[in-house]
């Protein structure tokens, strides 16, 4: 589930940063988030991407927030709804943290576009 939703390249990115130290951390991840939460069907891999994006909204968490853009684009999210998601978060997470969404979101879809521009 974790290649379906975050793509081969972060997986395999991932993998490859494997440490004694980080290795419990990210078999955690892997078996409870992607492997317990993600594969649950009642809700679409659509759904969970736009929950997920407005829950790092509110907790700020660029990092993450990025990747999941691009996941949740992936899942068939789109920009259109992300844009609304935005919106709606600035009511219930404040203002800060739906324009730096808006404004981090904005340099995800940039790189994606000049990815597909490159491919294609």
């Amino acid at each position: 589930m974790r290649r379906t939703v975050l793509g081969d390249e972060h997986v395999d990115r991932t993998q490859a940063r494997l440490t004694e130290f980080n290795e419990a951390f990210q078999d955690f991840i892997t078996r409870y988030a992607w492997g317990e939460i993600w594969t649950r069907p009642e809700l679409s891999l659509r759904v969970r991407s736009l929950i997920t994006l407005a829950l790092l909204t509110a907790l700020n968490r660029e990092a993450e927030f990025r990747m999941h853009v691009k996941a949740a684009i992936r899942n068939g999210v789109s920009v259109p709804e992300l844009k609304e998601l935005f919106l709606h978060s600035a009511i219930y997470c404040g203002l800060p943290a739906a324009n730096a969404a808006y404004h981090c979101a904005e340099e995800v879809l940039k790189e994606l576009e000049l990815s597909m521009q490159e491919k294609g």
